[in-house]
């Protein structure tokens, strides 16, 4: 198995950046398309379900785990990525942020379950494209929700 190690860039400090993978989790309802957003546990922003490398999993498959863990869904990873956007990661009070990078992949919703791992700790809704690009604050995050279209997943 292979771990994923830090990326090393010219000029970097203490902290390398670290990759993380997303779940850009999805329906139809009514012929428009809803993604669904989740809380950060932290500050309550609202995000895409997404975590870190997972050995033995492809990056689509860590994102669909994510989604479970965080969003209570079921449904089947993309193998393609839709995009990729930066972000830190707030570790906590005593530390330094950590400049992660986040590759996206749709998750179409077959089940969205009322228990999941992280129910107590997270907020979920359902909103339109756009909506969810107003309400997430990473502007390349912002752009890949508006410009999702699962017609051109095919």
């Amino acid at each position: 198995m292979i771990k994923q190690l830090p990326l090393s860039f010219m000029g970097a400090h203490k902290r390398d950046i670290r990759t993380q993978f997303a779940a850009l989790c999805y329906r139809i309802k009514n012929d428009k398309v809803q993604v669904l957003l989740v809380t950060s546990r932290g500050s309550q922003r609202w995000i895409l379900p997404k975590g870190w490398p997972m050995d033995g999993a492809t990056p689509a498959e860590s994102a669909a785990t994510e989604a479970w863990e965080e969003a209570g869904v079921r449904g089947r990873a993309e193998d393609r990525p839709l995009g990729i956007y930066s972000y830190n990661k707030v570790l906590g009070e005593d530390e330094d942020d950590l400049p992660c990078v986040a590759m996206v992949y749709a998750v179409r919703v077959k089940t969205l379950a009322r228990e999941f791992p992280e129910a107590g700790q997270r907020k979920r809704k359902w909103v339109s494209r756009k909506k969810a690009a107003s309400m997430v604050d990473e502007p390349e995050l912002a752009r890949i929700l508006r410009d999702f279209d699962p017609r051109q997943l095919a």
